[in-house]
């Protein structure tokens, strides 16, 4: 088997290092701790780590495209590996679902994300696999959803108490992908996919739109 390609989307730049719209470097940085690597080489336009997690050989990669031109990134990397876009995974932010959550899903349109867009639109396909980390609001109490204010909000540094949640998140990432790794993505998505009271849904958030 060759090397599997995982990407967290994102924006280079301090300022932006612990905003929503970063979930997938700050995903990318905790698998990378895991493996006692550093996401410093750069190459495909991309900071990265050779790593061996999960006892396989994977390139860890951080864009430095800017988040709306990510696709670049991964293209330039799919390219230099020689591998097909089914052995990358890509980790990124998402708005539709409460931080907390995270899902897996192996197709789906962009729902407004530029860095998806861009993946989708250099790959030529939306069949990529993907962990999508929740970063919406949670529900107030009687249900309603909050709307997190777009633009603004991803890039407005996380507080605190929103950055421990994120914090336990990124450690089932870090599994999620462990498990795509060794046992395949069904297997992963059957683990994660479902809501801690046991119904559709994640793990990982809302359902599929």
């Amino acid at each position: 088997m060759g090397v599997k390609l995982i990407v967290g989307l994102g924006n280079p730049g301090m300022e932006y290092q612990f905003t929503p719209h970063n979930a997938g470097f700050l995903a990318i940085d905790r698998i990378a701790e895991d493996c006692g690597v550093a996401v410093v080489n750069r190459r495909g336009r991309a900071l990265t780590a050779k790593a061996r997690f999960a006892g396989q050989e994977v390139l860890l990669a951080k864009p430095e495209t800017y988040m709306n031109l990510s696709g670049l990134s991964v293209a330039a990397l799919i390219q230099e590996l020689g591998i097909s876009p089914d052995e990358v995974v890509v980790l990124y932010d998402e708005l539709a679902f409460p931080l907390g959550r995270f899902r897996i899903s192996e197709s789906g349109s962009a729902n407004g994300h530029n860095g998806v867009k861009s993946v989708s639109g250099v790959l030529g396909t939306e069949k990529w696999l993907r962990i999508r980390i929740g970063v919406g609001k949670p529900a107030l109490a009687d249900g309603r959803e909050i709307k997190a204010g777009g633009k603004d909000y991803l890039l407005t540094p996380l507080r605190k108490q929103e950055l421990a949640v994120l914090d336990e998140v990124l450690d089932g990432v870090k599994d999620a992908v462990e498990v795509v790794l060794t046992e395949g993505v069904h297997a992963a998505m059957n683990r994660f996919n479902r809501r801690p009271d046991g119904s559709e849904g994640g793990a990982g958030g809302a359902k599929e739109k």
